[in-house]
């Protein structure tokens, strides 16, 4: 029997035929999930590395806001 991570709703899976890597979806909840081990078997949240991803890219474009800035005030000397 293997639970969801995210909300511990039962995945209705056949262990034997999961591989790591293999992605998976809760069906109770919708969550995006990624087996992390057979022996025993563990899922990790796919959803988690998303919100990651976006919010380096949302570092990325503060910089970027920054840089026109000081470009600006150079502008104005």
């Amino acid at each position: 029997m293997i639970n969801c991570p995210a909300c511990d709703a039962v995945i209705d899976v056949d262990e034997d035929e999961l591989d790591e890597g293999d992605p998976l979806s809760c069906d109770e909840c919708g969550a995006s999930l990624r087996v992390v081990s057979v022996d025993p078997v563990e899922l990790e949240s796919d959803d988690d590395d998303d919100d990651d991803e976006d919010e380096d890219f949302d570092d990325f474009d503060e910089d970027d806001e920054d840089e026109e800035e000081e470009e600006e005030e150079e502008e104005n000397w």
